[in-house]
């Protein structure tokens, strides 16, 4: 016989009627049952489906509209399903990286990780249709070079740099790195257009820009080639090449937190 109670048992808060309501809309709206742009119906309506108070309804909206799942709009006109986007992530995510003083170095690196990757897979499992679109951009880029001199617009020149790097992860046919590859991008874009308008960086010779538009022509013959190895490594490389040019050591120590505010 035992000689004392064992304690078993915790308190369970019971799940509230707004929050299985906004569990129930979250999940239609995942699997696509209800779709970005579609409307809910008017607030009265949803009441008697649900069989809830207005103030019910009311909190589930307000847990939904958090999550960048509905936007409500004044009027009849009800609430509007909103997709799920990286930008939504990156908020959440740098809110994090912040808390715990993320340099920026810190979070290129782990880009810098994920882009090679990707870049072996895109060559085994590259199409025409990935090589043309690479190819394209890369000569947009070198439209923008006029002959012998660096770009007039440095700003627009990387953000069309930026393209050809989403191009590349988004075409490698992994899903779940896509989206951590956008979340980060997030991060570093804030960073790699404040780079842009340093004067070092204006004032690269255009060789340094002609230099990038020569490593991404061999990115992509070795795509085109399906050498996954021979892609992975040069883009290792390309990543690690950028990384000394694009972090001077002020901003390399700098946190997320120093880059936003």
């Amino acid at each position: 016989m035992l000689s004392e109670t064992r304690h078993v048992g915790q308190h369970l808060r019971p799940v509230k009627t707004g929050e299985m309501i906004a569990a129930y809309l979250r999940a239609r709206i995942v699997r696509g049952e209800l779709a970005a742009g579609d409307s809910l119906p008017a607030e009265v309506e949803l009441m008697r489906q649900f069989e809830v108070s207005r103030p019910t309804l009311r909190e589930a909206f307000r847990i939904l509209e958090t999550e960048s799942l509905i936007e409500l709009r004044r009027g009849a006109r009800g609430a509007r399903i909103t997709a799920p986007t990286a930008e939504v992530a990156a908020r959440y995510i740098g809110l994090l990286l912040q808390t715990v003083g993320t340099t920026v170095s810190d979070v290129y690196e782990a880009r810098s990780l994920l882009e090679p990757v990707a870049a072996g897979l895109l060559a085994r499992r590259r199409t025409a249709a990935d090589v043309a679109d690479l190819s394209a951009c890369a000569s947009e880029l070198e439209a923008l070079l006029p002959a012998g001199r660096p770009p007039a617009d440095v700003a627009g020149w990387t953000r069309g740099s930026q393209r050809f790097h989403d191009l590349l992860v988004q075409r490698a046919g992994n899903k779940t790195l896509a989206i951590q590859y956008q979340v980060l991008r997030e991060v570093v874009d804030t960073h790699l257009l404040l780079a842009s308008s340093r004067p070092a960086i204006a004032a690269a010779p255009a060789t340094a820009f002609r230099t990038v538009i020569r490593s991404y022509r061999k990115l992509i013959a070795l795509v085109e080639a399906g050498d996954a190895a021979g892609a992975e490594a040069h883009w290792r490389t390309h990543m690690d090449v950028a990384a000394r040019s694009l972090l001077p050591e002020e901003l390399r120590s700098a946190t997320v937190l120093d880059i936003f505010s």
